[in-house]
Protein backbone atom coordinates (compact mmCIF):
# COMPACT_ATOMS: atom_id res chain seq x y z
CA UNK A 1 0.00 0.00 0.00
CA UNK A 2 1.03 3.53 -0.99
CA UNK A 3 2.31 5.61 2.40
CA UNK A 4 0.03 7.84 1.12
CA UNK A 5 -3.25 6.00 1.23
CA UNK A 6 -1.14 4.75 4.60
CA UNK A 7 -1.52 8.57 5.92
CA UNK A 8 -5.46 9.01 4.80
CA UNK A 9 -6.10 5.85 6.43
CA UNK A 10 -5.05 7.27 9.36
CA UNK A 11 -6.89 10.35 9.60
CA UNK A 12 -10.03 8.82 9.49
CA UNK A 13 -12.50 10.15 11.61
CA UNK A 14 -15.29 7.67 13.87
CA UNK A 15 -17.80 9.02 12.35
CA UNK A 16 -21.12 8.10 9.87
CA UNK A 17 -20.94 9.13 6.58
CA UNK A 18 -19.75 7.98 3.27
CA UNK A 19 -16.78 6.90 1.18
CA UNK A 20 -15.77 7.66 -1.96
CA UNK A 21 -13.34 4.97 -3.45
CA UNK A 22 -11.18 5.90 -6.47
CA UNK A 23 -9.03 4.40 -9.26
CA UNK A 24 -6.02 5.65 -10.93
CA UNK A 25 -8.07 7.64 -13.34
CA UNK A 26 -9.56 9.58 -10.15
CA UNK A 27 -13.12 7.82 -11.39
CA UNK A 28 -15.54 6.85 -8.24
CA UNK A 29 -15.80 2.88 -8.74
CA UNK A 30 -17.23 2.40 -5.12
CA UNK A 31 -19.63 4.21 -2.58
CA UNK A 32 -20.53 2.89 0.47
CA UNK A 33 -21.58 4.21 3.64
CA UNK A 34 -20.30 3.40 7.61
CA UNK A 35 -21.51 4.00 11.21
CA UNK A 36 -18.28 4.43 11.56
CA UNK A 37 -15.72 5.43 8.64
CA UNK A 38 -12.13 4.55 10.43
CA UNK A 39 -13.11 1.39 10.99
CA UNK A 40 -15.06 0.73 7.85
CA UNK A 41 -12.48 1.88 5.48
CA UNK A 42 -9.41 0.25 7.25
CA UNK A 43 -11.80 -3.03 7.04
CA UNK A 44 -10.84 -3.01 3.45
CA UNK A 45 -7.29 -3.09 3.62
CA UNK A 46 -7.19 -5.29 6.54
CA UNK A 47 -6.72 -9.25 6.59
CA UNK A 48 -8.06 -11.74 3.45
CA UNK A 49 -11.05 -10.89 1.31
CA UNK A 50 -12.68 -13.34 -1.01
CA UNK A 51 -11.81 -12.44 -5.03
CA UNK A 52 -14.42 -10.29 -5.67
CA UNK A 53 -13.74 -7.76 -2.70
CA UNK A 54 -9.82 -8.45 -3.36
CA UNK A 55 -10.77 -7.06 -7.33
CA UNK A 56 -11.95 -3.99 -5.46
CA UNK A 57 -9.25 -3.20 -3.90
CA UNK A 58 -6.76 -3.53 -6.41
CA UNK A 59 -7.80 -0.93 -8.37
CA UNK A 60 -7.86 1.16 -5.20
CA UNK A 61 -5.71 4.12 -5.56
CA UNK A 62 -7.54 6.79 -3.39
CA UNK A 63 -10.55 7.87 -1.85
CA UNK A 64 -12.88 10.23 -0.46
CA UNK A 65 -15.39 10.81 2.31
CA UNK A 66 -18.52 12.88 3.58
CA UNK A 67 -18.86 13.10 7.27
CA UNK A 68 -22.30 12.84 8.00
CA UNK A 69 -24.31 13.47 11.52
CA UNK A 70 -26.08 9.99 11.56
CA UNK A 71 -26.29 6.66 9.58
CA UNK A 72 -29.89 8.13 8.89
CA UNK A 73 -28.44 10.88 6.64
CA UNK A 74 -25.23 8.65 5.40
CA UNK A 75 -28.02 6.22 3.67
CA UNK A 76 -29.62 8.79 1.85
CA UNK A 77 -26.28 10.64 1.05
CA UNK A 78 -25.20 7.03 -0.34
CA UNK A 79 -28.01 6.49 -2.45
CA UNK A 80 -27.27 10.25 -4.40
CA UNK A 81 -23.73 9.56 -4.85
CA UNK A 82 -24.19 6.46 -6.31
CA UNK A 83 -27.09 8.15 -8.65
CA UNK A 84 -24.78 10.40 -9.78
CA UNK A 85 -21.54 8.69 -10.11
CA UNK A 86 -22.92 5.50 -11.21
CA UNK A 87 -19.89 3.67 -9.53
CA UNK A 88 -18.45 0.38 -11.26
CA UNK A 89 -18.70 -1.98 -8.37
CA UNK A 90 -22.04 -1.26 -6.32
CA UNK A 91 -25.01 -2.77 -6.77
CA UNK A 92 -27.62 -0.19 -8.63
CA UNK A 93 -31.00 -0.79 -8.99
CA UNK A 94 -31.99 0.31 -12.25
CA UNK A 95 -34.84 3.05 -12.70
CA UNK A 96 -36.32 1.79 -15.47
CA UNK A 97 -37.56 -1.34 -14.38
CA UNK A 98 -40.81 0.13 -13.03
CA UNK A 99 -43.82 -2.16 -13.16
CA UNK A 100 -47.22 -1.35 -13.71
CA UNK A 101 -49.97 -0.57 -11.78
CA UNK A 102 -53.61 -0.47 -13.06
CA UNK A 103 -55.94 2.93 -12.29
CA UNK A 104 -59.46 2.88 -11.52
CA UNK A 105 -59.79 6.51 -12.33
CA UNK A 106 -61.66 9.02 -9.41
CA UNK A 107 -64.21 10.11 -12.72
CA UNK A 108 -68.12 9.16 -11.95
CA UNK A 109 -67.74 7.40 -15.43
CA UNK A 110 -66.27 4.07 -14.68
CA UNK A 111 -62.66 3.84 -16.63
CA UNK A 112 -59.37 1.49 -16.11
CA UNK A 113 -56.40 2.06 -17.57
CA UNK A 114 -52.23 0.54 -17.23
CA UNK A 115 -49.64 2.93 -16.48
CA UNK A 116 -46.46 2.90 -14.90
CA UNK A 117 -45.56 4.33 -11.50
CA UNK A 118 -42.79 5.81 -9.79
CA UNK A 119 -42.92 8.19 -6.61
CA UNK A 120 -43.07 11.24 -9.06
CA UNK A 121 -45.93 9.92 -10.98
CA UNK A 122 -49.03 11.97 -10.55
CA UNK A 123 -52.89 10.33 -11.05
CA UNK A 124 -55.96 10.65 -9.34
CA UNK A 125 -57.88 7.73 -8.53
CA UNK A 126 -57.28 4.45 -7.16
CA UNK A 127 -54.40 2.06 -7.90
CA UNK A 128 -54.11 -1.77 -8.06
CA UNK A 129 -50.70 -3.71 -7.98
CA UNK A 130 -47.64 -4.13 -8.68
CA UNK A 131 -47.85 -6.74 -12.00
CA UNK A 132 -45.03 -8.34 -12.95
CA UNK A 133 -44.98 -6.70 -16.77
CA UNK A 134 -47.24 -4.54 -18.62
CA UNK A 135 -49.14 -7.64 -20.51
CA UNK A 136 -50.46 -8.77 -17.04
CA UNK A 137 -52.02 -5.48 -16.65
CA UNK A 138 -53.04 -4.98 -20.74
CA UNK A 139 -55.12 -8.63 -20.10
CA UNK A 140 -56.36 -7.57 -16.16
CA UNK A 141 -57.46 -4.37 -18.21
CA UNK A 142 -59.19 -5.80 -21.37
CA UNK A 143 -60.77 -8.23 -19.06
CA UNK A 144 -62.58 -5.55 -17.10
CA UNK A 145 -63.26 -3.87 -20.29
CA UNK A 146 -65.45 -6.86 -21.42
CA UNK A 147 -66.90 -7.57 -18.34
CA UNK A 148 -68.36 -4.22 -17.08
CA UNK A 149 -69.73 -1.51 -19.05
CA UNK A 150 -66.81 0.82 -18.74
CA UNK A 151 -65.84 3.98 -20.64
CA UNK A 152 -63.43 2.33 -23.23
CA UNK A 153 -62.04 6.10 -24.84
CA UNK A 154 -59.44 7.95 -23.01
CA UNK A 155 -61.62 11.31 -23.67
CA UNK A 156 -65.43 11.34 -24.47
CA UNK A 157 -66.21 11.85 -27.75
CA UNK A 158 -69.00 13.76 -29.00
CA UNK A 159 -70.74 11.06 -31.11
CA UNK A 160 -71.40 7.31 -30.03
CA UNK A 161 -68.57 4.83 -30.97
CA UNK A 162 -68.00 1.14 -32.20
CA UNK A 163 -68.38 0.11 -28.35
CA UNK A 164 -72.05 1.43 -28.35
CA UNK A 165 -72.69 -0.57 -31.05
CA UNK A 166 -70.84 -3.90 -29.45
CA UNK A 167 -72.89 -3.23 -26.34
CA UNK A 168 -69.62 -2.94 -24.67
CA UNK A 169 -70.20 0.76 -23.07
CA UNK A 170 -73.37 2.57 -22.41
CA UNK A 171 -72.60 5.23 -24.42
CA UNK A 172 -71.36 8.10 -21.92
CA UNK A 173 -70.47 10.31 -24.79
CA UNK A 174 -73.92 11.12 -26.26
CA UNK A 175 -76.81 9.41 -23.63
CA UNK A 176 -77.44 10.30 -20.12
CA UNK A 177 -75.95 8.20 -16.97
CA UNK A 178 -77.18 6.97 -13.66
CA UNK A 179 -74.48 8.16 -11.35
CA UNK A 180 -75.38 5.21 -8.80
CA UNK A 181 -75.36 2.77 -11.55
CA UNK A 182 -72.05 4.46 -12.36
CA UNK A 183 -70.98 4.14 -8.48
CA UNK A 184 -71.47 0.44 -8.47
CA UNK A 185 -69.89 -0.86 -11.41
CA UNK A 186 -66.90 1.23 -9.91
CA UNK A 187 -67.47 -0.56 -7.04
CA UNK A 188 -67.63 -4.11 -8.49
CA UNK A 189 -64.44 -3.56 -10.55
CA UNK A 190 -62.38 -2.42 -7.51
CA UNK A 191 -63.62 -5.83 -5.67
CA UNK A 192 -62.60 -7.24 -9.20
CA UNK A 193 -59.33 -6.12 -8.44
CA UNK A 194 -58.37 -7.03 -5.18
CA UNK A 195 -59.46 -10.49 -5.99
CA UNK A 196 -62.95 -10.89 -5.38
CA UNK A 197 -64.43 -12.32 -8.54
CA UNK A 198 -66.43 -15.21 -6.63
CA UNK A 199 -69.95 -13.30 -7.64
CA UNK A 200 -69.34 -12.34 -11.33
CA UNK A 201 -68.08 -16.38 -11.65
CA UNK A 202 -71.29 -17.24 -10.31
CA UNK A 203 -72.81 -14.41 -12.56
CA UNK A 204 -71.51 -15.77 -15.60
CA UNK A 205 -72.33 -19.36 -14.98
CA UNK A 206 -75.80 -18.55 -14.23
CA UNK A 207 -76.09 -16.65 -17.56
CA UNK A 208 -74.46 -19.23 -19.20
CA UNK A 209 -76.96 -22.08 -18.14
CA UNK A 210 -79.89 -19.85 -19.49
CA UNK A 211 -78.51 -19.11 -22.74
CA UNK A 212 -78.16 -23.18 -22.55
CA UNK A 213 -81.76 -23.86 -21.71
CA UNK A 214 -82.48 -21.66 -24.75
CA UNK A 215 -80.66 -23.32 -27.31
CA UNK A 216 -78.38 -19.91 -27.45
CA UNK A 217 -75.07 -21.77 -27.80
CA UNK A 218 -73.18 -19.13 -29.12
CA UNK A 219 -73.99 -16.38 -26.22
CA UNK A 220 -73.19 -19.45 -23.98
CA UNK A 221 -69.65 -20.14 -25.21
CA UNK A 222 -69.10 -16.46 -24.89
CA UNK A 223 -69.82 -16.64 -21.26
CA UNK A 224 -67.82 -19.81 -21.08
CA UNK A 225 -64.74 -17.84 -22.65
CA UNK A 226 -65.39 -14.67 -19.96
CA UNK A 227 -64.98 -17.71 -17.33
CA UNK A 228 -61.76 -19.05 -18.92
CA UNK A 229 -60.25 -15.37 -19.21
CA UNK A 230 -60.97 -14.92 -15.41
CA UNK A 231 -60.01 -17.88 -14.25
CA UNK A 232 -56.75 -17.17 -16.52
CA UNK A 233 -55.98 -13.75 -15.90
CA UNK A 234 -56.39 -14.35 -11.94
CA UNK A 235 -54.80 -18.18 -11.77
CA UNK A 236 -51.55 -16.32 -11.64
CA UNK A 237 -52.13 -13.74 -8.75
CA UNK A 238 -53.46 -16.27 -6.00
CA UNK A 239 -51.20 -18.61 -5.58
CA UNK A 240 -50.95 -17.83 -2.08
CA UNK A 241 -53.90 -16.81 -0.39
CA UNK A 242 -54.18 -15.48 3.58
CA UNK A 243 -58.11 -15.03 5.24
CA UNK A 244 -56.82 -11.41 6.33
CA UNK A 245 -56.87 -8.99 3.64
CA UNK A 246 -53.51 -7.09 4.73
CA UNK A 247 -50.44 -5.75 2.36
CA UNK A 248 -47.13 -6.01 2.42
CA UNK A 249 -43.43 -6.50 1.07
CA UNK A 250 -41.22 -8.88 1.78
CA UNK A 251 -37.38 -9.15 0.63
CA UNK A 252 -34.54 -11.38 1.91
CA UNK A 253 -31.34 -12.54 0.29
CA UNK A 254 -28.93 -15.02 -0.18
CA UNK A 255 -25.08 -14.76 -0.71
CA UNK A 256 -22.68 -17.81 -2.18
CA UNK A 257 -19.31 -17.57 -3.69
CA UNK A 258 -19.03 -13.55 -4.00
CA UNK A 259 -22.83 -13.12 -5.54
CA UNK A 260 -25.95 -11.40 -4.00
CA UNK A 261 -28.91 -12.49 -4.67
CA UNK A 262 -32.31 -10.55 -3.76
CA UNK A 263 -35.49 -11.73 -3.51
CA UNK A 264 -38.97 -9.32 -3.06
CA UNK A 265 -42.54 -10.73 -2.72
CA UNK A 266 -45.40 -8.51 -3.13
CA UNK A 267 -48.75 -9.20 -1.30
CA UNK A 268 -51.68 -7.24 -1.51
CA UNK A 269 -54.76 -7.75 -0.23
CA UNK A 270 -53.69 -11.19 1.49
CA UNK A 271 -52.79 -12.32 -2.02
CA UNK A 272 -49.02 -13.08 -3.17
CA UNK A 273 -48.80 -11.08 -6.49
CA UNK A 274 -45.72 -12.05 -7.77
CA UNK A 275 -41.66 -12.06 -7.42
CA UNK A 276 -38.94 -9.65 -8.07
CA UNK A 277 -35.21 -11.48 -8.18
CA UNK A 278 -31.88 -9.82 -8.44
CA UNK A 279 -28.37 -11.28 -8.66
CA UNK A 280 -25.42 -8.97 -8.63
CA UNK A 281 -21.49 -9.28 -7.66
CA UNK A 282 -20.69 -8.31 -4.31
CA UNK A 283 -18.06 -6.28 -3.42
CA UNK A 284 -19.17 -4.89 0.01
CA UNK A 285 -20.68 -6.03 3.16
CA UNK A 286 -24.16 -7.94 2.26
CA UNK A 287 -25.89 -6.27 4.70
CA UNK A 288 -25.19 -2.86 3.53
CA UNK A 289 -25.28 -3.76 0.25
CA UNK A 290 -28.93 -5.21 1.16
CA UNK A 291 -29.61 -2.27 2.51
CA UNK A 292 -28.86 0.62 -0.09
CA UNK A 293 -30.28 -1.85 -2.51
CA UNK A 294 -33.62 -1.44 -0.88
CA UNK A 295 -33.60 2.23 -0.27
CA UNK A 296 -32.79 2.21 -4.03
CA UNK A 297 -35.97 0.83 -4.42
CA UNK A 298 -38.08 2.13 -2.38
CA UNK A 299 -36.62 5.95 -3.26
CA UNK A 300 -37.81 5.40 -6.64
CA UNK A 301 -41.31 2.80 -6.23
CA UNK A 302 -44.35 2.97 -4.21
CA UNK A 303 -44.17 1.63 -0.82
CA UNK A 304 -46.62 -0.17 1.25
CA UNK A 305 -47.50 0.45 4.76
CA UNK A 306 -45.26 -2.68 5.97
CA UNK A 307 -42.16 -4.34 4.90
CA UNK A 308 -40.90 -7.62 6.51
CA UNK A 309 -37.35 -8.23 6.42
CA UNK A 310 -34.95 -10.36 8.58
CA UNK A 311 -34.20 -9.85 12.35
CA UNK A 312 -30.54 -9.25 11.56
CA UNK A 313 -30.95 -6.43 9.78
CA UNK A 314 -31.24 -2.24 11.07
CA UNK A 315 -34.78 -1.97 10.57
CA UNK A 316 -34.61 1.56 12.02
CA UNK A 317 -32.64 3.11 9.74
CA UNK A 318 -35.11 1.86 6.50
CA UNK A 319 -38.00 2.53 8.53
CA UNK A 320 -36.87 5.96 9.48
CA UNK A 321 -35.49 7.34 5.85
CA UNK A 322 -38.43 5.73 3.77
CA UNK A 323 -41.17 6.24 6.48
CA UNK A 324 -41.90 2.70 6.32
CA UNK A 325 -43.08 0.31 9.25
CA UNK A 326 -40.16 -2.18 8.81
CA UNK A 327 -40.92 -5.47 11.19
CA UNK A 328 -39.61 -9.35 11.76
CA UNK A 329 -42.13 -11.83 12.79
CA UNK A 330 -41.05 -15.48 14.24
CA UNK A 331 -44.37 -16.79 13.49
CA UNK A 332 -47.57 -16.80 11.04
CA UNK A 333 -48.32 -16.01 7.42
CA UNK A 334 -45.90 -12.98 7.74
CA UNK A 335 -43.19 -15.12 8.62
CA UNK A 336 -43.61 -17.64 6.18
CA UNK A 337 -43.71 -15.07 3.40
CA UNK A 338 -39.87 -14.53 4.77
CA UNK A 339 -38.99 -18.13 4.98
CA UNK A 340 -40.51 -18.12 1.01
CA UNK A 341 -38.32 -15.32 -0.01
CA UNK A 342 -35.48 -16.85 1.82
CA UNK A 343 -35.58 -19.95 0.09
CA UNK A 344 -36.26 -18.28 -3.35
CA UNK A 345 -33.49 -16.02 -2.96
CA UNK A 346 -30.98 -19.16 -2.47
CA UNK A 347 -32.59 -21.05 -5.41
CA UNK A 348 -32.36 -18.54 -7.43
CA UNK A 349 -28.75 -17.67 -6.89
CA UNK A 350 -27.84 -21.60 -7.18
CA UNK A 351 -29.90 -22.53 -10.23
CA UNK A 352 -28.38 -18.99 -12.23
CA UNK A 353 -24.89 -19.30 -10.30
CA UNK A 354 -23.21 -21.18 -13.05
CA UNK A 355 -25.02 -19.05 -16.32
CA UNK A 356 -23.77 -15.38 -14.08
CA UNK A 357 -19.97 -16.91 -14.17
CA UNK A 358 -20.14 -17.93 -17.43
CA UNK A 359 -21.18 -14.41 -18.33
CA UNK A 360 -18.67 -12.77 -15.99
CA UNK A 361 -15.79 -14.81 -17.69
CA UNK A 362 -17.35 -13.76 -20.92
CA UNK A 363 -17.69 -9.58 -20.24
CA UNK A 364 -14.23 -9.81 -18.49
CA UNK A 365 -12.43 -11.54 -21.54
CA UNK A 366 -13.98 -8.57 -23.61
CA UNK A 367 -13.23 -6.03 -21.61
CA UNK A 368 -9.60 -6.95 -21.40
CA UNK A 369 -9.71 -7.10 -25.65
CA UNK A 370 -10.79 -3.40 -24.93
CA UNK A 371 -8.10 -2.73 -22.98
CA UNK A 372 -5.52 -4.14 -24.92
CA UNK A 373 -7.05 -2.21 -28.12
CA UNK A 374 -7.60 0.96 -26.34
CA UNK A 375 -5.20 0.94 -23.04
CA UNK A 376 -8.55 1.08 -20.96
CA UNK A 377 -11.65 -0.96 -21.26
CA UNK A 378 -14.78 1.57 -21.86
CA UNK A 379 -17.13 1.46 -19.48
CA UNK A 380 -20.36 3.37 -21.46
CA UNK A 381 -19.95 3.20 -25.25
CA UNK A 382 -22.63 4.89 -27.55
CA UNK A 383 -22.75 3.57 -31.79
CA UNK A 384 -24.26 5.36 -34.00
CA UNK A 385 -25.69 4.69 -37.75
CA UNK A 386 -27.74 6.04 -40.51
CA UNK A 387 -30.42 4.98 -42.57
CA UNK A 388 -32.54 5.50 -45.62
CA UNK A 389 -34.39 4.33 -48.35
CA UNK A 390 -33.08 5.49 -51.62
CA UNK A 391 -32.08 9.20 -50.16
CA UNK A 392 -35.73 9.55 -48.71
CA UNK A 393 -36.74 8.78 -44.87
CA UNK A 394 -32.94 9.96 -43.79
CA UNK A 395 -32.73 8.62 -39.95
CA UNK A 396 -30.00 8.00 -37.70
CA UNK A 397 -30.19 5.73 -34.51
CA UNK A 398 -28.03 5.75 -31.38
CA UNK A 399 -27.68 2.75 -29.08
CA UNK A 400 -25.26 2.40 -25.93
CA UNK A 401 -23.55 0.32 -23.86
CA UNK A 402 -22.78 0.35 -20.10
CA UNK A 403 -20.52 -2.04 -18.84
CA UNK A 404 -20.62 -4.15 -22.15
CA UNK A 405 -24.24 -4.68 -21.99
CA UNK A 406 -27.05 -2.77 -23.59
CA UNK A 407 -28.68 -0.16 -22.33
CA UNK A 408 -32.01 0.06 -24.12
CA UNK A 409 -33.38 2.89 -21.77
CA UNK A 410 -30.44 5.41 -23.44
CA UNK A 411 -31.04 4.71 -26.93
CA UNK A 412 -31.91 7.34 -29.31
CA UNK A 413 -33.37 8.09 -32.85
CA UNK A 414 -33.10 11.38 -34.86
CA UNK A 415 -34.97 12.40 -38.34
CA UNK A 416 -32.87 13.91 -40.36
CA UNK A 417 -32.63 16.12 -43.75
CA UNK A 418 -33.65 13.69 -46.96
CA UNK A 419 -30.41 16.00 -48.54
CA UNK A 420 -28.34 14.76 -46.62
CA UNK A 421 -25.45 11.85 -47.98
CA UNK A 422 -24.02 9.74 -45.24
CA UNK A 423 -21.26 11.56 -44.51
CA UNK A 424 -23.68 14.88 -43.47
CA UNK A 425 -26.09 12.74 -41.17
CA UNK A 426 -22.80 11.48 -39.33
CA UNK A 427 -21.88 14.96 -38.87
CA UNK A 428 -25.85 16.47 -37.88
CA UNK A 429 -26.16 13.30 -35.73
CA UNK A 430 -22.73 13.52 -34.03
CA UNK A 431 -23.30 17.42 -33.67
CA UNK A 432 -27.13 17.07 -32.17
CA UNK A 433 -25.86 14.35 -29.71
CA UNK A 434 -22.91 16.27 -28.13
CA UNK A 435 -24.15 19.37 -28.24
CA UNK A 436 -27.12 18.20 -26.25
CA UNK A 437 -24.75 16.61 -23.78
CA UNK A 438 -22.68 19.42 -23.06
CA UNK A 439 -25.70 21.52 -22.87
CA UNK A 440 -27.18 19.29 -20.53
CA UNK A 441 -24.52 17.92 -18.41
CA UNK A 442 -25.67 14.29 -19.61
CA UNK A 443 -23.26 11.21 -19.22
CA UNK A 444 -20.10 11.63 -21.50
CA UNK A 445 -18.91 7.94 -23.04
CA UNK A 446 -15.71 6.34 -22.64
CA UNK A 447 -15.97 5.72 -26.31
CA UNK A 448 -17.42 6.42 -29.42
CA UNK A 449 -18.10 3.69 -32.30
CA UNK A 450 -19.20 4.62 -35.80
CA UNK A 451 -20.28 2.88 -38.82
CA UNK A 452 -17.57 3.15 -41.34
CA UNK A 453 -14.23 4.07 -41.29
CA UNK A 454 -11.98 6.74 -42.12
CA UNK A 455 -14.12 9.76 -43.50
CA UNK A 456 -16.98 8.61 -40.68
CA UNK A 457 -13.94 9.24 -38.18
CA UNK A 458 -13.02 12.33 -39.53
CA UNK A 459 -16.13 13.65 -39.08
CA UNK A 460 -17.14 12.79 -35.67
CA UNK A 461 -13.51 14.17 -34.78
CA UNK A 462 -13.75 17.12 -36.31
CA UNK A 463 -16.72 18.20 -34.50
CA UNK A 464 -16.25 16.76 -31.32
CA UNK A 465 -12.96 18.80 -31.65
CA UNK A 466 -15.81 21.86 -32.63
CA UNK A 467 -17.28 21.10 -29.27
CA UNK A 468 -13.99 21.09 -27.34
CA UNK A 469 -14.85 17.64 -26.69
CA UNK A 470 -12.10 14.28 -26.62
CA UNK A 471 -13.52 10.97 -26.55
CA UNK A 472 -12.19 7.58 -27.68
CA UNK A 473 -13.42 7.12 -31.24
CA UNK A 474 -13.30 3.88 -33.47
CA UNK A 475 -14.92 2.96 -36.57
CA UNK A 476 -16.70 -0.38 -37.84
CA UNK A 477 -16.24 -0.85 -41.53
CA UNK A 478 -18.39 -3.28 -43.58
CA UNK A 479 -17.15 -5.19 -46.92
CA UNK A 480 -19.27 -5.54 -49.93
CA UNK A 481 -21.53 -8.00 -48.32
CA UNK A 482 -22.64 -5.43 -45.62
CA UNK A 483 -21.01 -7.72 -42.09
CA UNK A 484 -18.61 -6.38 -40.01
CA UNK A 485 -15.00 -6.63 -41.53
CA UNK A 486 -12.82 -4.46 -39.91
CA UNK A 487 -11.67 -1.86 -36.74
CA UNK A 488 -10.64 1.28 -37.31
CA UNK A 489 -8.81 3.56 -34.60
CA UNK A 490 -9.04 7.16 -34.75
CA UNK A 491 -5.92 7.64 -35.84
CA UNK A 492 -7.40 5.27 -39.79
CA UNK A 493 -5.41 2.56 -38.32
CA UNK A 494 -6.71 -1.00 -39.24
CA UNK A 495 -6.83 -2.84 -35.53
CA UNK A 496 -5.94 -6.61 -35.81
CA UNK A 497 -8.32 -9.15 -34.50
CA UNK A 498 -8.98 -12.39 -35.04
CA UNK A 499 -12.17 -12.08 -37.18
CA UNK A 500 -13.27 -15.26 -35.08
CA UNK A 501 -12.58 -14.41 -31.92
CA UNK A 502 -15.37 -13.19 -29.31
CA UNK A 503 -13.73 -10.11 -29.12
CA UNK A 504 -14.71 -9.74 -32.94
CA UNK A 505 -17.97 -11.28 -32.59
CA UNK A 506 -19.28 -8.82 -29.96
CA UNK A 507 -17.77 -5.93 -32.03
CA UNK A 508 -20.25 -7.21 -35.00
CA UNK A 509 -23.49 -8.40 -32.52
CA UNK A 510 -22.77 -4.21 -31.01
CA UNK A 511 -22.90 -3.26 -34.77
CA UNK A 512 -25.94 -5.45 -35.43
CA UNK A 513 -27.83 -3.73 -32.44
CA UNK A 514 -27.47 -0.40 -33.58
CA UNK A 515 -28.42 -1.07 -37.40
CA UNK A 516 -31.41 -2.90 -36.15
CA UNK A 517 -32.61 0.15 -34.32
CA UNK A 518 -32.07 2.32 -37.09
CA UNK A 519 -34.09 -0.20 -39.43
CA UNK A 520 -36.65 -0.62 -37.25
CA UNK A 521 -37.38 3.64 -36.77
CA UNK A 522 -37.13 3.66 -40.72
CA UNK A 523 -39.49 1.15 -41.58
CA UNK A 524 -41.64 2.66 -39.26
CA UNK A 525 -41.38 6.40 -40.94
CA UNK A 526 -41.97 4.09 -44.44
CA UNK A 527 -45.20 3.04 -43.15
CA UNK A 528 -46.61 6.25 -41.82
CA UNK A 529 -45.44 7.62 -45.21
CA UNK A 530 -47.53 4.78 -46.70
CA UNK A 531 -50.13 5.52 -44.73
CA UNK A 532 -50.33 9.31 -45.21
CA UNK A 533 -49.61 8.82 -48.86
CA UNK A 534 -53.03 6.48 -49.25
CA UNK A 535 -55.37 9.06 -47.75
CA UNK A 536 -54.35 11.39 -49.56
CA UNK A 537 -55.07 9.25 -52.71
CA UNK A 538 -58.88 9.39 -51.43
CA UNK A 539 -61.25 12.32 -52.43
CA UNK A 540 -62.59 13.44 -49.88
CA UNK A 541 -60.35 13.03 -46.87
CA UNK A 542 -58.34 15.93 -45.66
CA UNK A 543 -57.06 16.68 -41.90
CA UNK A 544 -59.48 15.99 -40.13
CA UNK A 545 -61.60 13.09 -41.36
CA UNK A 546 -57.15 11.20 -41.36
CA UNK A 547 -57.18 12.04 -37.82
CA UNK A 548 -60.69 10.90 -36.92
CA UNK A 549 -59.04 7.68 -38.87
CA UNK A 550 -56.41 7.64 -36.54
CA UNK A 551 -57.94 8.72 -33.55
CA UNK A 552 -60.36 5.40 -34.06
CA UNK A 553 -58.16 3.11 -35.17
CA UNK A 554 -55.10 3.75 -34.23
CA UNK A 555 -52.92 2.01 -36.80
CA UNK A 556 -52.94 1.29 -40.79
CA UNK A 557 -53.48 -2.89 -40.12
CA UNK A 558 -56.04 -1.72 -38.29
CA UNK A 559 -57.70 0.11 -40.90
CA UNK A 560 -56.72 -2.35 -43.78
CA UNK A 561 -58.58 -4.63 -41.53
CA UNK A 562 -61.82 -2.82 -40.45
CA UNK A 563 -65.32 -3.50 -42.80
CA UNK A 564 -67.45 -1.15 -44.67
CA UNK A 565 -69.75 -0.48 -41.65
CA UNK A 566 -66.52 0.22 -39.44
CA UNK A 567 -65.46 2.44 -41.61
CA UNK A 568 -68.71 4.25 -42.24
CA UNK A 569 -68.78 5.50 -38.54
CA UNK A 570 -65.65 7.72 -39.04
CA UNK A 571 -66.52 8.95 -42.85
CA UNK A 572 -69.62 9.07 -44.97
CA UNK A 573 -70.50 5.97 -46.99
CA UNK A 574 -68.54 6.74 -50.54
CA UNK A 575 -65.39 8.03 -49.22
CA UNK A 576 -65.25 4.48 -47.18
CA UNK A 577 -65.71 2.93 -50.32
CA UNK A 578 -62.87 4.69 -52.10
CA UNK A 579 -60.50 4.31 -48.98
CA UNK A 580 -61.27 0.47 -49.41
CA UNK A 581 -60.29 0.46 -53.15
CA UNK A 582 -57.46 2.30 -52.09
CA UNK A 583 -56.54 0.04 -49.69
CA UNK A 584 -56.85 -2.67 -51.90
CA UNK A 585 -55.14 -1.40 -54.84
CA UNK A 586 -51.75 -1.15 -52.09
CA UNK A 587 -51.80 -4.76 -51.62
CA UNK A 588 -52.51 -6.09 -55.05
Amino acid sequence: MKEALKNKLATLPKSPGCYLMKDKEGTIIYVGKAINLKNRVNSYFIGVHDYKTTKLVMNIADFDYIVTDSEKEALILEYNLIKEHDPRYNIIFKDDKSYPYILLSDDIIPYCKSIRISKKTKYKGKIFGPYPDIGAANNTVDLINKLFLTRKCKTLGKELCLYYHLKACKGYCVYPYDEKECLKIKSDIENFLKGDNSQIIKSLKEKMEEAIAKLEFEKAADYRDLINDIEYVTANRQSVQMSSKESFDVFAYYVEDGYLSIVGLFIRNGRLLFKDLHIANLYGDPKEEFISYLYQFYASHLAPKLLVLDKDLDHTILSESLNIDVHFFNRGFKYQMLKKAKENAKINLIQKKDIIKKDDNYYELIASEFKRVLGFSPRRIELFDNSHIGGTLTCAAMVVYEDLRPNKKEYRLYRLDDSFDDLKSMREVIYRRYFRVLSNDLKRPDLIIVDGGENQIKIAKEVLQSLGMKIKLLGLGKNDKHNTAYLMDENYAIIDIDVKSNFFLFLSSMQDEVHRFAITYNRKLRKKKTFASIFDEVEGIGKKRKTALLRKFKSYSAIKDADLKELCEVVPEGVAIKLKEALKRKED
